[in-house]
């Protein structure tokens, strides 16, 4: 305890000195000639920034020549209180200017106030320097005699815009005062979410800064009723504290709400009453960001100690940031003023009368202090104050959350980084920014939960979404929707696969959703308009939602949302098909094409002269004259598609050729047994009509649903009103293609996917051209957040077995027995499927040729080798021929024969019974052929 006075005394003594110096030295200043610069200043004292205000800027002169003694200038404040009035300020800063002929006028503090002081700065030329008006409104002024020392409240847009964005939301009311001030923010903040696609919702609530409480009561029940629970308020403190107040007595500070306001709240938060604090519990809030230095304390402690002595009857206070400001903007005028110098000030001759604004003095320094103003540079107590083009420039805000008696920070946002925890920069990697909820501390929302709201909820009211449903008539795809009256209890029941998927979806909701069907009728019953017509509706806010099938395009999702499809998609063609089975006699021909004709036509000729050459020899079968031996090979050859040949093959080559070719003969016939199947078949199932072209250059006529976006894709083709026919069911639909377009009927339609899967008959068919659309989906407003949660929904019940349980209800009794079938072209097998199994054959059969032919060539070396040198070469090749052409003996098929009979009897031999062959021409001269001179006696005897 003595310990504590100790220090008080000494600090005392410190602060007496300290006076007794500044007092020394401004009585020295005064003897050595000071000029004293008269500066006004127009200050509204009524609220807390004005007082702040003024007592800051008294201080920022005091300490400024305390340590600036040597200066040969002093600002001689003189200010007037504005009252909190538009018209009174305008009076006071034309009576400073004309009757005190001051250099600049500090202090403007709202911006209704700044807008009209501007044009006399600008008309005077002295510089109207402000610490509190905010508003971007002021800079488009493009006065280079106004001085924004504070952040442009465009500085906090995009901060905004990234806390919505890092928390999901998708909608945003502003709630702002109706004035300058408030309108000023609300352009560049709807441009800001816009671009983040973040809808501003169309209603956007103004309230005028003298409202009654009642009027803000009666605005917001009339925010309760919409669906969107995120708002962003921005207007003054005092307004504030009312329009807070009224919303958590009337529940709007529960769960589920989202309230961020802009820093002309956020800044006096400590300065607010308590209870206004409490009611806004879970508030976020923007403000600058003032850095916390040693110079900063003790300037707070010094001025709350002066203020309290100034303002006894005030509570406890704290400094906010426009008192850093007002602080900051004193010390610049004071450095720019020492800048122009002691001789430079002066003020031209001026009316004294305060109604002649055409004699408005002028400053003859304004240029110059203006342009010392701009140049001005030092660290203050809000950081580094640097002005270009006539404003502060921002660089680091807070993000804060209004918890027990103020704004608790929970994270930082800069250009730069965007949203982050804390102003941390060191470190080597990469600036990225990030709008990441996770840069965020714990945040303690409206209803005191730490669960962050999805911003937005069901309407309060009671009322519940108006479903409007399209109207179909008489058995026109009533299996999509069915509008039933009943006139005993005068209701209506809507019922269709498109309801039911619709009902099971809102099933898989976690929430409920409370709704009604309003179907789009005329008080006949009819349709009240089209498909277009009927979306139009949500459009315009007739109707919630739309439920029904509705089809997803480009041109409609300009005006309203869709949710994911729930159908296929696509718009086909439609056609009749015929039946070509009886048309055309050479049909078999069609399975393969000619060039696999004509390879497996040379393919059996070439194995039946393979099988010759290894069987002629040894198989009496493959004996005979000329003409038998070749009808025999090629018998055997065909044969064997059937497999009815009686000719064996003894030769092991034969046996391994006929093996591979048994087995390339096997995959021919039975491909083409399955490819003649098929191409009968395809052929019952043939279009009458291939090419839309066809359509347009025959003048043929084509149907579309009444109503249905169809037409437009119609008109883009070409095809021209006299061609285009609608109808209302599938029924009225065939009775146009019976008639066909001689008839005044059609000969294509262009339908939906859906409609065509299931409800055109197995006698017509579908051909390109398919256009791509979206498939049915549900339509809702434009931005609407049920968007997201209906189409995660969607796909639940798509992704299950639900879906196809609904289908099965509604679709497995269809008009026709059998579904439709899509025409798939059906071509001929060609020679490219089976080449590999020809070679592989041909292969097989050259190398048993080749097999045979080294073994034969060297059974009979001896006549390459031994014979007569003087015997040409001709001569050798006809006796290998005339052996070749002789049956082998020495094979076992003819070694029964050779037991029985003698050599030169063979002739007798194979005219045999057995052999079932007539006598061969050269049969009885087989032993005895000779070549004069060519052969030895000995070999002649042997080559039989």
């Amino acid at each position: 305890m003595v310990k504590n006075n100790f220090i008080k005394f000494v600090y005392s003594l410190i602060i007496f000195y300290s006076w007794s110096l500044s007092f020394m030295i401004m009585g020295m200043a005064q003897r050595n000639e000071t000029v004293m610069v008269k500066v006004g200043g127009v200050i509204d004292l009524t609220g807390m920034v004005g007082k702040m205000g003024l007592s800051c800027i008294n201080m920022s002169l005091s300490d400024f020549y305390l340590s600036h003694p040597h200066y040969n200038t002093r600002i001689q404040f003189s200010f007037r209180d504005s009252h909190g009035d538009v018209v009174t300020a305008a009076a006071q800063a034309l009576e400073l200017i004309q009757n005190e002929q001051v250099q600049a006028i500090l202090g403007p503090v709202t911006t209704m106030e700044a807008n009209f002081m501007i044009h006399l700065g600008d008309k005077a030329h002295l510089p109207i320097i402000t610490f509190s008006a905010t508003s971007p409104s002021l800079s488009m002024l493009k006065s280079p005699y106004f001085f924004q020392i504070a952040h442009n409240d465009l500085a906090q847009v995009n901060a905004i815009t990234s806390m919505v964005q890092a928390f999901g939301w998708k909608q945003v009311v502003p709630i702002y005062v109706d004035n300058s001030f408030g309108e000023g923010l609300i352009p560049s903040l709807t441009i800001s979410l816009q671009q983040a696609y973040i809808r501003v919702v169309p209603y956007c609530s103004a309230i005028s800064p003298s409202t009654t409480d009642e009027v803000i009561n009666h605005e917001l029940y009339k925010l309760r009723t919409m669906p969107t629970r995120v708002f962003v308020v921005h207007m003054s403190p005092r307004l504030g504290s009312r329009l807070f107040a009224i919303a958590k007595s009337i529940g709007m500070m529960e769960q589920g709400y989202v309230w961020i306001v802009t820093d002309g709240i956020a800044n006096l938060l400590n300065s607010l009453n308590s209870s206004v604090v409490e009611s806004m519990e879970g508030v976020l809030g923007v403000r600058p960001y003032v850095p916390k230095t040693k110079e900063l304390d003790h300037f707070k402690a010094r001025w709350k100690r002066r203020f309290l002595l100034d303002n006894p009857t005030l509570g406890d206070v704290n400094l906010n940031v426009f008192g850093t400001w007002a602080y900051d903007a004193a010390t610049a005028l004071a450095m720019a003023v020492e800048k122009v110098g002691a001789t430079s000030f002066g003020h031209s001759n001026a009316s004294r009368n305060l109604l002649d604004l055409e004699e408005v003095g002028v400053a003859r320094s304004g240029e110059k202090l203006r342009e010392a103003l701009s140049n001005t540079r030092f660290r203050g107590l809000s950081g580094d104050f640097n002005v270009v083009g006539g404003a502060l420039q921002a660089s680091t805000l807070e993000i804060v959350n209004v918890i027990g008696e103020g704004g608790r920070r929970v994270g930082f946002w800069t250009p730069q980084k965007g949203i982050a925890r804390n102003m941390d920069t060191k470190g080597a990697l990469p600036i990225i920014y990030s709008t990441s909820k996770s840069n965020l501390g714990t945040i303690i929302w409206p209803g005191d939960t730490y669960s962050v709201p999805k911003g937005w909820e069901i309407p309060t009211s009671g009322r519940k979404l108006r479903i409007g449903v399209p109207v179909k008539t008489g058995d026109s795809y009533t299996e999509f929707v069915k509008i039933t009256h009943d006139t005993t209890t005068n209701s209506t029941v809507v019922t269709g696969f498109c309801i039911d998927v619709f009902k099971a979806v809102l099933e898989a909701l976690p929430f409920a959703l409370p709704y009604e069907f309003i179907p789009f009728e005329k008080p006949d019953g009819e349709m009240a308009g089209t498909y277009n017509e009927l979306i139009s509706q949500v459009y315009y806010g007739n109707f919630d939602v739309v439920v029904g099938d509705t089809t997803i395009i480009a041109n409609r999702s300009n005006y309203v949302d869709f949710t994911m499809p729930y159908t296929e998609s696509g718009v086909t063609m439609v056609v009749p098909v015929k039946d070509n089975r009886k048309k055309n006699a050479w049909a078999f021909m069609k399975p393969l094409t000619w060039d696999l004709w004509v390879t497996s036509a040379c393919s059996f000729i070439f194995i039946g002269f393979v099988v010759w050459v290894l069987e002629h020899r040894m198989n009496r079968s493959f004996r005979g004259p000329p003409s038998h031996q070749i009808g025999t090979s090629l018998w055997f050859s065909f044969s064997i598609m059937v497999f009815s040949h009686r000719e064996k093959v003894v030769s092991n080559l034969a046996r391994f050729v006929v093996t591979v070719w048994v087995f390339v003969v096997l995959i021919l016939v039975q491909s083409y047994t399955a490819s003649l199947s098929s191409l009968l078949t395809v052929e019952q199932l043939r279009p009458t009509i291939t090419d839309v072209h066809q359509l347009l250059q025959n003048r043929m006529n084509v149907g579309y649903l009444q109503g249905s976006f169809v037409y437009g894709i119609l008109k883009g083709l070409g095809f021209p009103d006299d061609q285009l026919k609608t109808y209302k069911s599938p029924e009225e639909c065939n009775e146009l293609f019976i008639k066909g377009s001689a008839n005044g009927g059609i000969d294509a339609a262009f339908d939906e996917a859906p409609y065509v899967t299931r409800n055109h008959c197995s006698k017509y068919t579908t051909v390109e051209p398919r256009f791509k659309t979206g498939g049915f989906g549900y339509v809702f407003p434009k931005g609407s957040p049920l968007v997201a949660d209906i189409s995660r929904a969607i796909l639940n019940v798509t992704q299950g077995d639900e879906l196809k349980t609904i289908e099965n209800a509604w679709f497995k009794k269809g008009i026709c027995l059998e579904s439709s079938t899509e025409i798939s072209s059906m071509p001929s097998l060609g020679l490219e499927s089976f080449w590999g199994l020809f070679l592989v054959a041909g292969i097989a059969s050259l190398l048993a040729l080749l097999i045979f032919a080294v073994t034969f060539l060297y059974q009979h070396r001896h006549i390459w080798l031994h014979y007569d040198p003087s015997t040409s070469i001709w001569r050798r090749i006809g006796i290998l021929v005339r052996i070749f052409d002789q049956r082998d003996l020495e094979c076992h098929t003819f070694k029964k024969s050779e037991t029985s009979s003698p050599i030169h009897n063979i002739g007798a031999v194979e005219t045999t019974p057995s052999t079932h062959c007539p006598p061969s021409p050269c049969s009885q001269s087989e032993s005895n052929f000779a070549f004069p001179g060519d052969l030895s006696p000995d070999y002649e005897m042997n080559v039989v």
